[in-house]
């Protein structure tokens, strides 16, 4: 049996030549990974879907996509189904992150972050109370003032309240307490609302540090009644809310108070009788250069079924409360946004981690997007 040697003079050469590549590696310079810096101002239809990863709790994710190229742009990763929002400027992504010392366990911080929506990269963070609410992502769970000037954190301990963050100052200025009411709907620049549980709507009003001047209560619907959704759509200061039953329930936060605007039907007798209603997470979408609204439909209501997702879409006149269309898609919808440029894009979160796209100016179906994410609570658009 033979036995493999190495000499001294093989051992030497082998050091030497192991010496020599660490000293090569020690002059090379430092590797880096290349960044595309996607272009601003952003294109008009670019989305941003947001994923909770509800297989993976713990860490979700933002992914951007240019819908018209059918292309994923980026990726922004998250902290426990966390909530975004987009600033009004285009410039700023924000979402607010838990993290835990343990991944699943342990000391638990929240944090504010802004990412900047060109490199994708963050541009600053900020350490808010740790009472951020963890649920399933919606439209008004993280919004910001129409000046961009604040950030409102809905936060659910199970109390209910309200963190203003100064987005100049980059400071957290007050924590609002809204008990017995949920979300942060935002009204121009100093002024939010939020849904009650006894069906009146709270206006709570800022300065210009971010702190309440002034509050007010307003009735809205009887909650002993009808079941409303709290998922909503806005253009500008005026909100559409709906039953799950189809009652559309619009309120103009222009004024001084709100003003509660005649309710409509999304259904006539016939319609109803036959079991439509709306269904779905984002069931709403709005587009307001076309001044339409969307809704997910399905003709087999049950009472405690309604956000069940839908491959119907139809379309309303927001004008002349006239249904005028209907849109099919391959699979169940279960969340929408429509963008808001003149020729807008309809964007429908699928059952399949896809997207299904739309052209709002023809009605039709202009293709889909597969698997750009987990589970898609919530897409956003400019």
């Amino acid at each position: 049996m033979r036995a493999t040697r190495i000499t001294v003079q093989s051992a030497l050469s082998i050091s030497l030549l192991v010496l020599g590549l660490n000293n090569a590696s020690a002059d090379l310079p430092a590797d880096t990974i290349g960044q595309t810096v996607l272009p601003f101002p952003p294109q008009a239809h670019r989305a941003f879907v947001v994923d909770v990863e509800f297989e993976s709790f713990v860490v979700g994710r933002v992914t951007v996509v240019d819908p018209d190229k059918k292309r994923i742009l980026g990726m922004v990763p998250t902290g426990f189904a966390a909530p975004s929002t987009l600033s009004h400027d285009q410039k700023t992504l924000y979402s607010a992150d838990i993290f835990y010392s343990r991944g699943t366990r342990g000391t638990r911080t929240d944090v504010l972050t802004a990412w900047d929506s060109s490199t994708l990269s963050p541009a600053w963070e900020l350490l808010i109370p740790t009472k951020r609410a963890e649920s399933l992502t919606q439209r008004y769970g993280l919004k910001t003032s129409s000046d961009d000037r604040f950030v409102y954190v809905y936060n659910f301990t199970p109390s209910t309240s309200v963190t203003v963050v100064d987005t100049q100052t980059k400071a957290v200025t007050s924590e609002i307490a809204i008990p017995g009411c949920v979300l942060n709907y935002p009204v121009g620049n100093r002024r939010f609302a939020s849904l009650c549980g006894d069906g009146s709507l709270q206006l709570v009003t800022l300065n210009d540090q971010g702190l309440e001047t002034a509050r007010s209560r307003t009735p809205f619907f009887d909650p002993n009644a009808e079941k409303l959704v709290e998922r909503a759509v806005n253009v500008g200061d005026t909100y559409y809310f709906t039953t799950t039953t189809g009652t559309v329930r619009p309120v103009d936060f222009a004024g001084d108070a709100p003003k509660i605007l005649p309710s409509w039907s999304l259904t006539n007798d016939e319609e109803k009788k036959a079991g439509w209603a709306p269904g779905g997470w984002q069931l709403m979408a709005v587009a307001p250069k076309l001044n339409r609204l969307y809704v997910l439909m399905h003709d087999a209501h049950e009472p405690m079924k309604w956000e069940d997702p839908s491959p119907l879409i139809w379309v309303f006149d927001l004008n002349t409360r006239k249904k005028v269309a209907t849109l099919q898609a391959p699979v169940p919808v279960w969340s929408m946004q429509a963008t808001g440029d003149d020729k807008p894009l309809l964007l429908g979160a699928d059952v399949e981690g896809g997207l299904q796209i739309f052209d709002l100016t023809s009605n039709t179906l202009t293709g889909s997007m597969p698997k750009v994410a987990k589970t898609a609570t919530q897409v956003m658009s400019y």
